[in-house]
C-alpha cells in the first residue's frame, strides 16, 4: 500500500455541490467504465437521492464529496448498504485533473476505514466494468480480491460488458493494518 498519500478529507454531499456532481456525471471520461451518459434531469434526480439522510439501513447511495487539503472538491466516493449481510458496496469517481495523484486512494483509505471501524461492516464489496484498469488496480492494492467475473452484465455504449465483482474482508482490512491505525 502507498505511504505517502494526499491530505484529503471527506464530508457529507450538500446542496452546493450539484455544479461538481453534475460536472462529473456529464464528463465523458468520467463516465466511461459508470453509465451511458444521462440527461440533466436524470443527473438532477440521482443528486436529489443522494442529499437524502443515510444510516447503514438505507436503500440508497451515500455520496461524500472528496476534497483536497485546499478543500477544493475534485470527486464522489460513496457508499451502497447491505446491512442484513453486513456488507457494502463502494464507489468513487474523481474529475479527470485529480487523476493519478493519489487522491482516490486517499480516498479510499478513509471509506474503508469508515466502513469497517465506525459502521462495523463485515465486508466491502465493488464491480468494476472490464477494462477499467486504474480502478481495479487500485482496489486490489487495497487488499481487494477477484470474487467473479460477471459476463455481459451490464449494457453500456450500445453493448453488453464483463464486470469484474471484487471483495474485501473486514478482517484482511485489519490484519494488513499498521498498529496505530487499528488501536
Amino acid at each position: 500500500m502507498q505511504t505517502a498519500l494526499p491530505n484529503i478529507s471527506l464530508r457529507a454531499l450538500q446542496v452546493t455541490d450539484w455544479p461538481l456532481f453534475l460536472a462529473l456525471h456529464q464528463d465523458t471520461a468520467v463516465q466511461h467504465f459508470i453509465c451511458d451518459m444521462q440527461d440533466e434531469a436524470q443527473i438532477r434526480n440521482q443528486f436529489d437521492g443522494s442529499l437524502l439522510p443515510w444510516t447503514v439501513y438505507s436503500n440508497h447511495f451515500m455520496s461524500e464529496v472528496i476534497l483536497t487539503a485546499e478543500q477544493q472538491a475534485v470527486g464522489l466516493i460513496g457508499l451502497h448498504s447491505d446491512w442484513a449481510n453486513r456488507q457494502v458496496e463502494v464507489g468513487f469517481m474523481l474529475l479527470p485533473a485529480a487523476q493519478g495523484k493519489g487522491i482516490a486512494a486517499a480516498a479510499l483509505q478513509l471509506m474503508l476505514t469508515r466502513a469497517f471501524s465506525q459502521y462495523g461492516y463485515h465486508k466491502v464489496t465493488a464491480t468494476v466494468t472490464d477494462g477499467n484498469t486504474a480502478s481495479l488496480r487500485l482496489l486490489m492494492r487495497y487488499g481487494f480480491v477477484q470474487e467473479g467475473l460477471l459476463r455481459q452484465n451490464y449494457w453500456l455504449a450500445g453493448q453488453f460488458v464483463d464486470d469484474i465483482r471484487l471483495g474485501l474482508l473486514q478482517s484482511d482490512w485489519l490484519a494488513s493494518q499498521s498498529p496505530e491505525l487499528t488501536d
